[in-house]
């Protein structure tokens, strides 16, 4: 159970309206409930809003963002970030299969040494915060300079999302299923 109250709309404030109007435009409907917990912070949750689109904008390609946040949702075991990106994967070009071999990618075929090593790049970043020469050398191989910085904000973006995320124990909406089969 969310340790702070989800506010939808209809228990909200006139003043948070536009906000509601902004979710709804940007983010799937129903509205998530991590938005819904972080509406108690509407001015945060707006500049929040802004920066995951800019990410979306981001000259980094939407495969290899997606193979990186659903890597880190893998690593933190954050049903909720995996679960919620599945589809943004699916959208971006990955297949059923690939997105069920995630946890697993390192002996997996289903993807190739560029996708590789955005992954390695993002667990390790995960687990240990810094990286090795090595791991951001096999990465850089095959991305330029901005594309590198972008997966850089990507990777510490979706951490920080799962870090909120646990913080405020937000609940997997009824509507997805938990890829890690619990609660």
């Amino acid at each position: 159970m969310a340790r702070v109250p989800y506010v939808r709309r209809e228990d909200a404030d006139a003043s948070l309206k536009p906000l509601y109007d902004r979710l709804e435009t940007e983010r799937k409907v129903p509205t998530a409930n991590i938005f819904l917990a972080l509406t108690h912070a509407p001015a945060q949750l707006d500049a929040f809003l802004t920066y995951a689109n800019s990410l979306r904008a981001a000259d980094l390609s939407p495969k290899l963002r997606e193979l990186a946040i659903l890597t880190v949702g893998h690593a933190t075991r954050s049903s909720y970030e995996v679960a919620h990106h599945q589809s943004h994967g699916l959208a971006a070009g990955l297949t059923d299969e690939q997105l069920a071999a995630v946890a697993d990618f390192e002996s997996s075929a289903l993807f190739d040494e560029t996708e590789k090593a955005v992954m390695r790049l993002a667990e390790e970043s995960t687990l240990h915060v810094h990286v090795s020469e090595g791991t951001w050398r096999a990465a850089a191989e095959h991305l330029s300079g901005r594309q590198m910085v972008e997966l850089s904000l990507s990777i510490a973006w979706y951490n920080s999302g799962v870090r909120i995320m646990g913080l405020l124990d937000i609940d997997l909406e009824d509507n997805y299923a938990n890829p890690f089969g619990n609660s």
